[in-house]
């Protein structure tokens, strides 16, 4: 039995699925659709996780052969750490990022490309070498980006910041309650509210800049502007996220939240990542930003076989 949307009963509405220049990412050979892992190249020194500084060109350039070879679809490739730390100016940014856009374009050409910038300029440049997206994950702080992105009809993501500039940490952040007409509604939901009207303004930005609608991704940007409790929040209300109707990006691996939930440090984030994934996941996710792609890929196609989206690999219980 289903419900009206199609999916089993029970079973949350499907995601939107992601294409990026022409292509549906995820689909498989026997016509299943699947959740998308996007691994992670930090070309810096001082990201908050340790493994995925990869400022050597030759490491760099086997992570993305490594990411591709253990199942994810997309990397992530980006030149500045998020938050607070040494000055890096545009011109240094487009030489960590740039040229090693174009070597895995180049080398692993059936894996697409993401670049994690909120620079125009950055963007303009790794778009000609061939990127296939563009992560602006400060929430359009320069306006051009996304008319980059709609020129070069590439991906983009849009995502939540709540006003927070770049590069800037999170202190004492507050959303107003949210005021819909059941009085029974949580008061956290303004966050929500906030999330989501930001997201489709910006989605519908990104359209009417000449962004294919299925290449925009929404993320409600975990940890940036907001705070653990927000964080949580939102992971728990991730159907209404995907309810916009984007294909819905979550970046989680080994975040703030994560380690401030459980009391661990960004090595020992793992199990915590798998279990927000899966929750993600159930309720409609389409794309994981992730530095473990092995793990990542197995929670995805099992979460998929719960949700009746994929079979299993194989069935011999019970049968032989």
């Amino acid at each position: 039995m289903t419900g009206p949307d199609g999916a089993p009963h029970g079973v949350p509405p499907a995601g939107t699925s992601l294409v990026l220049r022409g292509r549906e990412v995820g689909r498989t050979p026997d016509g299943a659709l699947r959740p998308v892992v996007m691994a992670i190249v930090n070309r810096t020194t001082d990201s908050f996780y340790a493994p995925a500084r990869l400022s050597d060109d030759g490491a760099a350039l086997e992570a993305a052969h490594l990411a591709w070879a253990d199942g994810a679809q997309i990397l992530d490739v980006g030149g500045v750490r998020a938050g607070v730390g040494p000055e890096v100016d545009e011109a240094e940014e487009i030489a960590r990022v740039v040229p090693f856009v174009a070597r895995v374009r180049a080398e692993v050409p059936d894996l697409l490309v993401s670049v994690d910038t909120w620079r125009s300029g950055v963007a303009r440049e790794a778009v000609a070498a061939g990127a296939d997206l563009v992560n602006d994950t400060w929430a359009g702080h320069d306006p051009a980006l996304v008319e980059v992105a709609g020129a070069a009809g590439v991906g983009v993501v849009c995502s939540h910041t709540g006003g927070a500039v770049p590069r800037t940490d999170p202190y004492r952040v507050e959303y107003p309650p949210g005021l819909g007409a059941d009085p029974d509604a949580d008061p956290r939901d303004g966050l929500v509210d906030d999330v989501v009207e930001t997201l489709r303004s910006a989605a519908a930005r990104a359209v009417a800049c000449g962004v294919p609608p299925r290449s925009v991704l929404v993320d409600p940007t975990h940890d940036f502007g907001k705070n653990s409790w927000h964080s949580l929040h939102l992971l728990r209300r991730t159907e209404a996220l995907a309810g916009l109707g984007y294909p819905l990006l979550m970046a989680l691996s080994r975040k703030d939240f994560v380690g401030e939930t459980l009391g661990l440090g960004p090595d020992d984030r793992l199990e915590g990542t798998l279990a927000a994934t899966a929750l993600a996941a159930w309720l409609g996710a389409s794309v994981f930003r992730a530095h473990d792609v092995v793990a990542t890929r197995r929670v995805l196609d099992l979460v998929a076989a719960v949700r009746d989206e994929a079979p299993p690999h194989a069935v011999l219980r019970g049968l032989a």
